[in-house]
């Protein structure tokens, strides 16, 4: 399912110089630094994971990142950045508003079988969040019936709104598994999650925000 429908290329390039340089085992995670309209978003991204689809249309920016081997059609895990350009400055919305409008679009696609669990408001920086687990126990979409659960990230930026997202296909079931430890697991692995100013000129690795205390 995706919650929102290229300079791909462009993007693979940024993120492999994130990589850090070769040592005898491999890193688990790198640093992504990714220009989003008006911010940089940065988080780790498990070094398992590869980009797969990125698109901008008008205000909405979405990237997709999903596991070595897979594809944004067939996958079992996914990563997805999102960005709405320029709905920071409405009063009536907060993160957590804005986490619920998406919980909306998953329970439209399986009223019977959804399931939700906010985690509460934190700041990432000095930037309002909020988390939420979110999920379908039974959806068609697909080749076959199965629950799509996702860690759900959405941050407040100066004039925008970014969602990080962590997603996994299992098992067709009556209710997804929002109450699974693993899903704070990998909120730590995409931590450090922050927002970093743009600066004119700079370029990836963007050491503005690399070395931003």
């Amino acid at each position: 399912m995706r919650i929102m429908t290229s300079r791909l290329a462009a993007i693979t390039l940024a993120l492999g110089a994130l990589v850090p340089p070769a040592q005898a085992q491999a890193p688990q995670s790198f640093r992504v630094i990714s220009p989003i309209f008006g911010q940089l978003v940065t988080f780790s991204m498990p070094s398992n994971f590869v980009a797969a689809f990125e698109n901008t249309k008008g205000g909405h920016y979405i990237r997709e990142a999903v596991l070595r081997g897979e594809s944004a059609q067939a996958w079992t895990q996914m990563i997805t950045v999102t960005g709405e350009k320029g709905v920071s400055s409405n009063p009536g919305l907060t993160p957590e508003k804005f986490a619920g409008n998406i919980a909306g679009g998953f329970k439209a696609a399986c009223p019977d079988s959804f399931g939700a669990k906010g985690l509460g408001t934190i700041k990432l920086g000095s930037f309002d969040a909020f988390i939420a687990v979110i999920g379908c126990g039974n959806v068609d979409s697909g080749p076959a019936k199965h629950s799509e659960t996702a860690l759900l990230v959405t941050v407040k930026g100066v004039a925008d709104y970014y969602t990080i997202q962590w997603a996994e296909r299992g098992a067709a079931s009556d209710k997804p598994k929002v109450d699974d430890e693993k899903w704070t697991a990998r909120l730590r692995e995409l931590r450090p999650i922050d927002l970093c100013p743009i600066v004119a000129g700079e370029k990836a690795p963007y050491p503005s925000c690399v070395n931003k205390s």
